[in-house]
């Protein structure tokens, strides 16, 4: 009797070591890139976008923080150039600042002289000049908010797409190994292009509150400037 026990209590512990062992070896873990390469190929112009969109908002936040900085002496020391007629030394300090807010002033001291219209269309002209070289590359930003939930889309009914023709041509014999590459790939597109589409959304509209401040700066330096030009000679 003790015999027919052992065994009996042998044969469960082999029969759990058995079952127990596959178990432990379909444990796996994924990693962003093995879910990039079951995204399909759609996943590299998503992968593009967002390359994109990082390099111009790393580029232009450096570009649009230097068109901000100030000198607070400058627009004193000009408004001293001018009351005194020194227009010369005036404009070699507006060249040597080399700012946006600086390159409307010297234009404007280039045009004195001429009717105070003609002064401020002018200032105004370099300044719209400025403000587009500050929103270069800003398309581009757009452009990937918009494509990139697009591209997700796409991969999502491709994905499908994929999915349902593996089923049809399975018939009967249907097993859930032959959809998981359409699923796959439906789902994982979707994902990144919404998360590079957020990514991009955020650094637009950070990029147009930069703009927007630093035009601020350049609205309120030529209001100066204009001022500073109607002020009665002493």
């Amino acid at each position: 009797m003790n015999v027919l026990l052992f065994i009996q209590n042998e044969a469960g512990n082999a029969i759990t070591r058995v079952t127990e062992a596959p178990i432990s070896e379909t444990v796996k873990t994924m990693n962003i890139w093995d879910l990039s390469i079951k995204g399909g190929w759609l996943m590299i112009p998503i992968a593009l976008l967002l390359f994109i969109a990082i390099a111009i908002l790393i580029e232009r936040v450096f570009v649009i923080k230097k068109a901000g900085k100030e000198d607070p002496s400058f627009m004193n020391r000009i408004k001293d150039y001018i009351h005194e007629g020194k227009i010369d030394s005036a404009i070699n300090l507006c060249r040597m600042t080399n700012t946006p807010i600086s390159r409307m002033i010297e234009k404007g001291i280039s045009r004195l002289g001429r009717p105070m219209n003609d002064i401020l269309v002018a200032v105004e002209n370099v300044g719209n000049i400025e403000i587009a070289q500050l929103e270069k590359g800003f398309p581009w930003v757009a452009t990937a908010a918009a494509a990139a939930p697009m591209l997700g889309f796409l991969g999502t009914v491709t994905g499908m797409v994929r999915a349902f023709f593996a089923m049809a041509n399975a018939g009967s014999n249907v097993d859930i190994t032959l959809l998981s590459s359409g699923i796959y790939e439906a789902l994982v597109t979707t994902v990144a292009g919404l998360i590079v589409g957020i990514i991009a959304l955020f650094a637009y509209n950070y990029l147009v509150a930069q703009v927007n401040g630093a035009v601020n700066k350049m609205e309120t330096r030529s209001m100066e400037f204009m001022d500073l030009l109607n002020e009665p000679t002493k």
